[in-house]
């Protein structure tokens, strides 16, 4: 049987617009993805389905519709998006009232049963993680464009490609390569050059999005259009790999995929095999994100410039505290961007952040915008703010739960209304931790060198609820038998000092030669929370590669 070709035009809501059109008009496609959720877009649209019952989707896929439904169907690329969000049936309704204006014959079908909110009293939004089989069944029924709400990411390359295959719910080997295939996927341009510790390797200016050539046994090729920009190889797949994954089983709902068996190939330009993937039965348990109301934040970023900057932070802090006092949560921050002897104003700056949170708005708004700006002629030399405190904003929280596979109803809406079941998993296994693995051989004995770890390794790192994951790889055989032994616990520790009171984890995944980092709690209540400076920990990864440490010369 030929290669399904599955490709991605979004990794999140509010990717490339363009991109749909993009991988509908570069090449053959059998099937075209979308991937528009995330923790905090399910909480951005609960609160625009507050406002409007008939709203909680993402409306920028039914713009790009309008635009290339028509190419789709001439191509004969079936769509399949999560674009649903907590409103599956409704943008379902939305396609085909868009394809019916635009005489397009076109057989729309959705899946639901992920929206638990009903059973979490005090959830804005509480939506279990569904796995591919409802989309399976979609497809085999004949759909043309697929709507999802809430499932994993890799769902919508695991779907149509159970579809195609006829792969059976116990099919664990070539399921957990479908869905190491759509995690690579999910987030578009990061499998094609964006956001890669080695951007230089390649032009990276406008990435193409990527796509994969899957195979009846499990096995995929990811590349991209050809002549389009960014890169393919074995680096940008290994990032992408260790974003947002932890240990050595990355759990879903149809299958444990052993991430510790992946062996990736450079196949060609801008081609990576993955093959030897296995599959072990799911947990027991689907995961639910949970999306509820926070409380109400704020905050203001005052300028500190040339002298005496820790003395003015301190006058600044003491000048505030009467206003503060009741607040529930004070966080200052001094970030010390200044240098001596500056040569413009600017570089001569550092700045003071004040981020606040209570459960109420007024404690956060009013009382801290006028205790700020009535210091605007009464405090240090230089008084400035980078823009004014506002009323104070409400946040949200993220948490995760667990509810058995049986207490779903996951069901496939077909485009003629009929209602198709989608059984549980038959089989789950209790997931337990996998032993380490031997390290490699270490390097003999040499000169060091102090320099920054990102001269032999690469990082990504990113978000899962308030923990963070940090995966940290290497390129050559020598710098990984050189950093399994050196980038302990400890020194991660050491290098990233916020990570010290917390718990961190290390997973080793050999044959990737990469090591992922799990750091519980460093992002407080989770990314609507806006706990640091980074909330999604985007760049945590590479700040870990501009420390400094003793790197072997033989390495440099």
């Amino acid at each position: 049987m030929r290669a399904l070709r599955i490709g991605n035009a979004s990794g999140f809501y509010g990717d490339r617009f363009d991109a749909m059109r993009e991988m509908l008009t570069g090449g053959e496609l059998d099937v075209l993805t979308g991937d528009y959720l995330a923790e905090l877009t399910m909480l951005i649209l609960s609160r625009d389905r507050l406002k409007d019952p008939g709203a909680g989707y993402a409306r920028t896929f039914l713009r790009q519709l309008e635009e290339c439904l028509g190419l789709a169907q001439e191509r004969r690329v079936r769509i399949v998006a999560n674009a649903g969000g907590l409103n599956p049936a409704g943008l379902a309704d939305a396609v085909r009232e868009l394809a019916e204006r635009l005489t397009i014959p076109v057989r729309v079908a959705h899946v639901e049963g992920d929206d638990l909110t009903a059973r979490h009293p005090g959830s804005l939004a509480a939506h279990a993680y569904l796995g591919g089989f409802g989309i399976a069944a979609c497809l085999r029924e004949g759909a043309d464009v697929v709507i999802t709400g809430r499932v994993t990411d890799a769902a919508l390359v695991t779907g149509p490609a159970a579809a195609h295959f006829g792969w059976r719910p116990d099919d664990y080997d070539r399921l957990a390569g479908a869905v190491v295939a759509g995690h690579v996927l999910e987030c578009g341009t990061q499998a094609t050059g964006g956001n890669y510790a080695y951007f230089q390797d390649g032009d990276v200016r406008h990435p193409g999005f990527p796509l994969a050539e899957l195979h009846e046994d499990g096995t995929a090729v990811i590349t991209k259009h050809a002549g389009t920009g960014g890169l393919v190889d074995i680096g940008t797949v290994t990032a992408q790999l260790l974003y947002e994954t932890s240990g050595a089983r990355y759990a879903g709902p149809d299958v444990t995929a052993r991430l510790d068996t992946i062996r990736l190939t450079q196949d060609g330009p801008d081609r990576v095999r993955i093959d030897g993937v296995r599959g072990e039965p799911p947990p027991p348990t689907l995961k639910v994100g949970l999306n509820r109301l926070g409380g109400f934040r704020n905050e203001v970023t005052f300028v500190l410039t040339g002298l005496d900057i820790e003395a003015k932070a301190a006058l600044v802090r003491e000048q505030m505290a009467a206003a503060l006092a009741k607040v529930a949560e004070v966080r200052w921050d001094l970030v010390r961007t200044d240098r001596p002897d500056a040569p413009t104003e600017e570089t001569a700056s550092a700045l003071l952040r004040l981020v606040v949170r209570d459960p109420e708005q007024e404690v956060v708004g009013r009382a801290l915008s006028g205790a700020a700006v009535e210091l605007a002629l009464a405090s240090y030399p230089g008084f400035h703010v980078l823009a004014p405190p506002g009323k104070g904003s409400p946040y949200g929280v993220f948490e995760g739960a667990y509810v058995p596979h049986g207490a779903v109803d996951h069901v496939a809406v077909l485009h003629d209304g009929r209602r198709v079941p989608v059984a549980p998993a038959h089989q789950t296994v209790v997931l337990d931790d996998v032993p380490e693995p031997v390290p490699p051989e270490p390097l003999p004995p040499g000169p060091t060198r102090r320099a920054p770890l990102g001269l032999v390794a690469g990082a990504r790192s990113g978000d899962k609820g308030g923990n963070a994951n940090v995966g940290v790889w290497a390129r050559t055989e020598e710098a990984w038998r050189w950093l399994a032994h050196e980038l302990t616990t400890g020194r991660f520790q050491q290098l990233l000092p916020e990570s010290r009171p917390l718990t961190v984890t290390r997973h080793t995944l050999p044959d990737l030669r990469a090591l992922n980092f799990v750091v519980e709690g460093i992002l407080g209540e989770g990314v609507a929370a806006q706990h640091r400076f980074d909330p999604q920990a985007k760049a945590l990864g590479e700040w870990l590669r501009s420390r400094h440490l003793d790197i072997p010369e033989a390495l440099l």
